[in-house]
């Protein structure tokens, strides 16, 4: 009869076996949530439903943001709830849903909204599974290792975390060519595996938290974080007569309800004797600088991805002969870079990080990191692709460098008791800035287009014979709707101009208009302002936080005590206080 030895008893091997585990977890939640946005196009192709369509923008992005959306708002509350009753026992949990949840969005029953329906909410339950994931693998981690392997396995699980984001974009683009169903099929085996192999393997050796539940801090968190990315999502939206839906009824209430519940929230945290959100640990300058940085830095990254795929699919690839159908799997193809330089960097800083401390490699990766963007901004819309690649690589190198020393130093810098919560605030950084990093670059390209798209617009169309109104119609379109398509790898001018205009124009002029080349080369230029716009916005988060990584101080481990033991000492002591150097029996010099 086969017996398993309890990993308890072989600490040696066990943290390998938590490591494995929770990075195969870590990985395949954030390879969902990129993977979307390259597939999108086979998915509503295959379901049946146009994205560009009025009534159909809104499925378009709550099949973007829906899984990152709820990620971002029960992270904390599943992190703080794994100290409370098991941070392995939330973890598995999170596995199993996460699978349930792959397997109903791969048999989508129904086709048209319907189908977009069943898909966004069963988003929404994957979210769910995903947190719990995010909430738990890094605590589980730092449970299991010593402080001088640390930052190297963290370096491993943080190259899975964000990685996983970049290997979707290639992931996607190779599976919706098959079938749309396979970007769905695919977590699925991953996702039984990773459940049975956790539930046999994985115990919780992490001191527990000895508390009751914050059902109201929970509950104002998710009303108040809630609001405000849904205010985002619907904000990036036309209303009226605006190319932007920022001043609509809906948006403002919802920006005033998310304020008046965080505040409420604050309130809540700061009285309660068991907080979700425990805000003493901003009292710690490693967790205070380390979360700032990271919640910058992740929105600035969200609003790369997003806009390098527009650049590729909407514009350099059609311009160079590539089909509108396989641009989502050369748009993959194209970023390996971005994704390799993000491989390579992570273990590599995250190992040196054990020995040289975080502020060092980090702040220095947030210099390469800024300066990719500066590069980026030199380069034509038509650009070089080897000039292209070596840029987007430092891009990744820069993030590797600062993720997993980040990480690690935030981590290390909390109480034993508290880890799942400090995994939890990490989570929601990351999840939340890359749903605000939609909102906030979206936005701003918007506004560069808004500018001129228009007229590039009216003077195309009307060279190539296209009656007046309807130049002024089409050119009259929000700006979102052909941010929409470039982002898509759509070309909407057949549908915009309708077939009745090809009797108006000649053949060639019509197979001008329709072709691949027509619609990119006109929106080139108003593209390249906003992307001014962007990248400049991008550039000034990354010095912000390179501030902020600088400022970290020296390395800090805190002691394996609980929060409550130091709450007089966290006002007091030296070690961990923003603007004091470290105490001896704490720091790691």
């Amino acid at each position: 009869m086969l017996r398993l030895s309890h990993p308890h008893r072989h600490p040696e091997r066990y943290k390998w076996i938590a490591l494995t585990n929770t990075t195969l977890g870590i990985f395949m939640a954030t390879i969902n949530s990129s993977i979307i946005l390259i597939s999108l196009p086979a998915i509503f192709n295959g379901i049946g439903v146009n994205p560009l369509s009025p009534g159909n923008v809104g499925y378009l992005l709550w099949l973007l943001q829906g899984y990152l959306l709820v990620t971002a708002v029960l992270v904390v509350s599943l992190g703080r709830l794994g100290d409370i009753f098991g941070r392995v026992r939330i973890y598995n949990l999170g596995f199993a849903v996460f699978s349930l949840a792959s397997i109903a969005l791969s048999l989508d029953p129904y086709h048209g909204g319907h189908g977009a329906l069943w898909l966004v909410l069963w988003r929404l339950v994957q979210g769910v599974g995903g947190a719990m994931l995010f909430a738990n693998s890094s605590a589980i981690i730092v449970d299991a290792f010593p402080v001088e392997q640390r930052g190297f396995a963290m370096g491993i699980n943080q190259v899975a975390a964000i990685g996983g984001s970049f290997v979707g974009l290639i992931l996607g683009g190779l599976l919706s060519i098959g079938d749309w169903r396979l970007v769905f099929w695919v977590s699925v085996p991953v996702g039984v595996i990773g459940t049975i192999w956790g539930y046999v393997s994985l115990h919780d050796n992490g001191k527990r938290a000895q508390a009751s539940i914050d059902w109201w801090g929970n509950l104002t968190f998710a009303i108040g974080l809630t609001s405000l990315l849904v205010a985002t999502v619907y904000g990036i939206q036309p209303y009226g007569h605006s190319s932007m839906g920022w001043t609509s009824p809906r948006v403002l209430l919802a920006f005033a309800i998310a304020l008046v519940f965080l505040v409420a929230f604050i309130v809540i945290e700061n009285r309660v004797e068991s907080p979700m959100f425990n805000l003493r640990l901003f009292r710690i300058r490693a967790f205070l600088a380390g979360s700032v940085a990271g919640l910058l830095t992740a929105i600035a990254r969200g609003g790369l991805q997003f806009m390098l795929i527009i650049w590729l699919q909407g514009i350099w690839l059609p311009v160079h002969g590539y089909s509108y159908a396989s641009t989502p799997l050369w748009a993959g193809i194209y970023l390996v870079p971005l994704t390799a330089g993000f491989l390579l960097a992570g273990p590599l800083s995250g190992y040196l990080s054990d020995r040289h401390g975080a502020r060092v490699l980090s702040t220095a990766g947030l210099v390469i990191f800024g300066a990719s963007f500066v590069g980026l901004l030199t380069i034509p819309t038509n650009f070089s692709y080897p000039v292209f690649a070596i840029l987007v690589g430092l891009n990744g190198v820069g993030g590797g460098m600062f993720s997993a020393p980040n990480s690690t130093a935030i981590m290390n810098s909390v109480p034993a008791d508290q880890r799942g919560s400090a995994a939890g605030i990490q989570g929601a950084f990351m999840n939340a800035g890359m749903v605000l990093s939609i909102g906030v670059f979206f936005s701003l390209m918007i506004v560069g287009l808004t500018s001129s798209l228009p007229g590039a617009l009216t003077r195309g169309l009307s060279a190539h014979g296209v009656s007046a109104p309807l130049v002024h119609s089409v050119a009259s379109l929000p700006a979102v709707a052909s941010l929409f398509s470039s982002f898509l790898g759509f070309n909407p001018l057949k549908s915009l101009l309708g077939s009745q205009s090809a009797a108006h124009v000649s053949s060639a002029q019509w197979s001008t208009l329709t072709g691949k080349h027509f619609f990119p080369s006109l929106i080139e230029s108003p593209f390249h302002q906003g992307l001014m716009i962007v990248f400049s916005m991008a550039i000034a988060m990354s010095v912000i936080a390179a501030v902020f990584s600088a400022l970290r101080g020296r390395r800090y481990v805190h002691q394996e005590s609980s929060v409550q033991e130091h709450v007089g000492d966290l006002s007091s002591t030296s070690g961990a206080v923003l603007g004091e150097p470290a105490l001896e029996n704490e720091a790691v010099r």
